[in-house]
């Protein structure tokens, strides 16, 4: 099986971190987001109802961005750029698409040598002292759904699509004809492991390749 598009979930998929879990932790609200964040990649609320909550609850600034952008490159997963020089070719588009915060995943973007054009991620905007001000409230990626409206927008009618990642919002591209790779090799979901096409629970990201060449 061969795709001409190939997309992955960044938080948990690419680096073993949920972003927005050690954006709470940095402030002391660790315990009660991952609570919320696993609701929401198991399913059980809708990503909308905790996006914003999180948000306006931890308040990042433009520091703790920053320093969000380094761990993410420093908890890569392993195989990961293995996988990207693998794929890399004029006749395949590779993409990130996370309900994370676009500035933070930026440079692990371009770690692995992804234009920024092809990071579908939620903005985050700040006030000049740095602080935080708000986030991208039209992105369809903080809502659910969000991820299947983005695929369609990649996917061209002669063009397949394939998806990897580790949460129910990445399920949601098989609504726009995407096949899904559920990794498990940082956290193993009931419910990818049920709704995905294929399911790889090795911890090295290399174990997907089966799957896509």
């Amino acid at each position: 099986m061969s795709f001409d598009v190939i997309c992955f979930d960044c938080d948990s998929t690419l680096s073993k971190i949920e972003g927005i879990d050690e954006l709470a932790d940095r402030v002391g609200l660790g315990e009660s987001m991952a609570k919320l964040t696993d609701a929401a990649m198991n399913g059980e609320v809708l990503l909308e109802a905790v996006y914003e909550q999180r948000l306006s609850l931890i308040r990042p600034d433009r520091d703790s961005i920053e320093w969000l952008a380094d761990l993410y490159i420093a908890q890569i997963v392993d195989g990961v750029r293995e996988v990207f020089a693998t794929l890399t070719s004029p006749d395949k588009e590779l993409h990130i698409i996370s309900g994370g915060l676009r500035q933070a995943i930026l440079p692990l973007a371009r770690y692995l040598g992804l234009p920024e054009n092809q990071v579908h991620a939620v903005d985050i905007y700040f006030n000049e002292d740095g602080s935080y001000r708000d986030y991208d409230r039209n992105s369809p990626l903080a809502r659910s759904g969000g991820k299947a409206e983005i695929c369609r927008r990649l996917l061209n009618s002669q063009g397949s699509l394939v998806m990897i990642g580790d949460g129910k919002t990445d399920m949601e591209a098989k609504q726009a004809g995407a096949v899904v790779i559920g990794f498990g090799g940082v956290v193993d979901r009931p419910v990818v492991r049920e709704q995905a096409d294929f399911y790889c629970a090795e911890p090295s990201l290399v174990s997907v390749l089966a799957y896509i060449l």
